[in-house]
């Protein structure tokens, strides 16, 4: 079977947080993925698991559709930021869906405030699932509220 085509950019959503859509930007020149997040608090969980409640702003410059959400932690790693510095992020587990395909993707957290996407498909996360397509955008349709 023919992996899909996916483009560089495509609106992605996050079933398990209550995000139907939020702006990613394809980028195979990072191995991993990353979610703007801000407000993080980590905290023992009740089974004594590293857990991290923190918000969601799924649009770009508007505070609507913001989310509160709790992760367990299932790691630490380095990762270097686009200044080239390394900075050590939590890593959750949650399912990704772009068009009709569910999966469960591997995502760090940080402040993408000053970037361009909320977040960030890397190239772990999209392997072997899709062929990405670096002239088109948005190949899995356009949200219905998409205000951009």
């Amino acid at each position: 079977m023919t992996p899909r085509r996916i483009g560089w950019r495509e609106w992605i959503a996050l079933p398990g947080f209550g995000v139907t859509a939020i702006k990613a930007k394809v980028d195979t020149g990072a191995a991993s993925s990353s979610l703007h997040a801000f407000g993080m608090v980590r905290f023992t969980g009740p089974d004594g698991r590293d857990c991290v409640r923190f918000q969601i702003q799924p649009r770009q410059r508007s505070r609507a559709g913001r989310v509160t959400v709790e992760a367990d932690v299932i790691d630490e790693r380095p990762v270097r930021n686009p200044g080239g510095r390394r900075e050590i992020r939590p890593v959750i587990r949650t399912e990704v869906q772009w068009a009709d395909v569910v999966w469960t993707a591997e995502i760090n957290l940080t402040s993408r405030d000053e970037m361009g996407f909320r977040m960030l498909l890397g190239r772990r996360t999209v392997q072997n699932r899709f062929v990405i397509d670096p002239g088109s955008s948005y190949l899995g349709g356009r949200p219905i509220t998409e205000e951009s």
